[in-house]
């Protein structure tokens, strides 16, 4: 590593000596770090009551060494100035010159190196005081990087006199002069933008920019996302135009949205290169959606429904759906007796529960994304009131199915007459459940298809959504309308009594495990909360039961006081969990984390690990996805794995997206997922791809990827 060289001493040993001059006031305007010199300068020599002044901060940076723009790139902080001015004046936002590139590795950085002096303009107020002073200070933070990266922090100081009106300021220091001089200007071409494919057209027409002198193109965008800073940005001719090609970002423009930055165009000449900067605005004129840049190549609707279908399929399988079986194997065999036409129709009604489930669950999606929301698969679980409406819900299945209460059929299609009534309804809901109890699992082939829906268009979207439904109800559906599958189904009888009794505990379970996931969101308080609203719903169905049967004012009586249990179970969990903290939770979880094998997940440690070239282990989960939770103990929590990871040195981060976390959303929109699990192994190096794991693991599959990855 390049070591720096510090300040002259000279320079060092004048600040430590204006601290105890008499003339200290005056050269408080300075101070200094090993790495960076700053003072503050000012546009006059003196100040006039009404008058605007420009007042700079300017940093001399040691060489390798730099800080940051307003936009710092892939990394890094911009600087800040806090002012302390007198009563009634007032200061502007701080003006940006002309920023440079930084590139390490995979990470590039905007911001300045050698020198830049940093303007903002200061009103001063009407009624100041001629013959008074008027007192400057500024506290100045900024992050200075090499390989390494230092936050400091310095006060300036700075008094002027208070002079009368129409009297000279002087000319103040010439610093301000320079700062300006490497300002973006108005950019005085027509510019536009548009999404072409994957990537933007930058449009500027300019016949001038086709001269010879003209070096290089750049743009740097305002905000950060919109573009890849690391991305080439190709630079062609169209007629009298030049077109710039940018790779969008993790945080894209959206149809309609405006592209902001400076455009820096850099001039060659006898006294050397000219960097000019042109600040410029356009709309995205375009009715897609820019894609993310680490995004993998769109795979095109047709495949992305094909693989929604697979990955519905398959989710029949995942740890996370059986809950349900239980609930489709009763309806099945319940109409094993009825007529063949019958049976196809309970299959159709099941496969319209499950579709319009998932319509309606891709509507709210649509809806989110036009808002601005970040969404992805299985969102709703991150929901604490969610979480525990389904696990109410749960328990009211087990508690119909042990025989507590009966509703007919109308109650996940089972009830008190199973074998005797068609039970349509029955079958609606159950196709509902099933998408409910599905969502908290990602299946193998769904998550790119989901992906892919979540960055096309609404029409697109519900086509994919609607294709994983129907191979969600597919299962069923042909079992329900192939009589050789019909044939092999066994016969009613009263055995399916002490079956369905017993298909009751898998809903007890459920509703178990959802408790536990209230209290990984909303903290121990919400599970008493949980646990009282279930007593109140046993105790509704109980008197629902036992008082339905009978006539006039006692039926009325029981009826009556179920509601209200129901009632008060309903609304205490909602008022109840809305009161309840995460905090508590959220806190015992970070106690508990540092006797783990793994380190909270955050952006900022994935990226200073790769900058170091550090191998990492990225897993991507939620206390509400079985799958994960199966995967971690199957696997990731498996001695052989744990060694492995110790012995090659990598680092394991585990992102918890049990509670919405934008960090790990845009992470997942990276690898064109949009939900959990993902599993992502950053190989030893800093420009090593990372390797994305399947998201169903076992110990063979974990210590495979890292031997492929060169890990001994």
């Amino acid at each position: 590593m390049h070591r720096s060289n510090p300040l002259p001493a000279t320079v060092l040993l004048s600040t430590w000596l204006a601290c105890f001059s008499p003339a200290a006031q005056a050269l408080s305007s300075q101070a200094a770090t090993e790495q960076v010199q700053a003072q503050l300068v000012a546009s006059a020599n003196a100040v006039r009551p009404g008058d605007q002044i420009v007042l700079g901060v300017q940093q001399r940076i040691i060489p390798h060494w730099h800080t940051y723009w307003r936009n710092p790139g892939d990394s890094g902080i911009a600087t800040t100035i806090a002012w302390s001015l007198p009563a009634g004046a007032s200061a502007g936002d701080i003006q940006w010159p002309v920023p440079s590139r930084f590139k390490l590795g995979p990470i590039t950085n905007l911001g300045y190196e050698k020198e830049v002096t940093l303007l903002s303009s200061v009103s001063v107020p009407d009624d100041a005081k001629a013959g008074g002073t008027f007192p400057i200070q500024a506290k100045v933070n900024w992050l200075v990087c090499q390989e390494i990266c230092i936050p400091q922090e310095v006060q300036l100081d700075l008094v002027l006199p208070i002079l009368e009106k129409g009297t000279a300021l002087g000319s103040g220091n010439p610093l301000i002069d320079q700062a300006k001089a490497r300002l973006p200007v108005k950019s005085p071409w027509p510019v536009q933008v548009e999404q072409r494919a994957e990537k933007l057209a930058l449009t500027i027409t300019s016949p001038e920019l086709h001269s010879a002198k003209v070096k290089d193109i750049w743009f740097y965008p305002a905000k950060w996302g919109q573009v890849v800073h690391s991305a080439e940005q190709a630079l062609r001719q169209e007629g009298e135009a030049l077109v710039l090609d940018l790779q969008p970002g993790e945080d894209p423009v959206p149809p309609g949205g405006t592209l902001s930055g400076v455009l820096v165009v850099t001039e060659g000449g006898a006294n050397g290169a000219v960097v000019k900067g042109f600040n410029v605005e356009a709309t995205l004129k375009t009715g897609g959606v820019a894609t993310p840049a680490s995004t993998p190549v769109s795979i095109g609707l047709a495949a992305a429904l094909g693989l929604a279908l697979l990955g519905g399929l398959i989710l029949n399988l995942m740890p996370c759906v059986f809950p349900v079986l239980s609930i489709k194997a009763l309806a099945l065999l319940s109409h094993a007796e009825q007529t063949p036409s019958q049976r196809r129709l309970h299959g159709l009604v099941y496969t319209l529960g499950v579709l319009a489930s998932f319509a309606l669950l891709a509507g709210l999606l649509i809806l989110l994304k036009a808002g601005g929301a970040q969404v992805g698969w299985g969102f709703q679980f991150q929901s604490p009131l969610f979480v525990l409406a389904v696990a109410y819900l749960m328990f009211a299945v087990g508690l119909s199915l042990s025989g507590v209460f009966s509703v007919g059929a109308s109650v996940a299609g089972v009830g008190s007459s199973l074998a005797a009534r068609s039970g349509y309804s029955g079958s609606f809901f159950t196709g509902v459940l099933a998408t409910i109890v599905a969502t908290p699992c990602t299946a193998p082939f769904m998550g790119g298809a989901v992906g892919y829906a979540l960055a096309q268009p609404a029409g697109v979207l519900l086509a994919v959504f609607l294709s994983l439904g129907l191979g969600l109800a597919l299962p069923y559906l042909a079992l329900s309308t192939w009589p050789a599958l019909q044939r092999a189904l066994p016969r009613p009888g009263l055995w399916m009594e002490r079956v369905k009794q017993g298909f009751a505990f898998p809903m007890y379970a459920t509703a178990a495990w959802l408790v536990w996931v209230l209290a990984q969101q909303a903290g121990i308080n919400s599970v008493a909360i949980a646990l009282a609203g279930m007593v109140a719903i046993a105790f509704a169905a109980w008197l629902y039961e036992s008082f339905r049967h009978g006539e006039g004012l006692p039926r009325l009586a029981g009826m009556g006081v179920a509601s209200l249990a129901l009632l008060v179970a309903v609304t205490g969990g909602y008022v109840g969990i809305n009161a309840s903290s995460a905090s508590t939770a959220s806190s015992a979880q970070q106690a508990g984390d540092a006797a783990k094998h793994w380190e909270p997940y955050t952006a900022q440690r994935l990226q200073d690990l790769r900058t170091k070239g550090d191998p990492v282990f990225v897993n991507l989960t939620a206390a509400w996805c079985i799958t994960c939770l199966v995967n971690e103990r199957v696997a990731l929590s498996e001695p052989s794995v744990t060694s492995a990871f110790k012995d090659a040195g990598i680092t394991y981060l585990k992102g918890d997206w049990t509670n919405r976390d934008p960090q790990i959303t845009k992470m997942l929109a990276q690898f064109g997922r949009s939900g959990v699990p993902l599993y992502a192994f950053y190989p030893k190096g800093v420009e090593a791809a990372p390797v994305v794991l399947p998201q169903l693991l076992t110990p063979e599959v974990v210590l495979a990827a890292l031997k492929a990855a060169a890990v001994p």
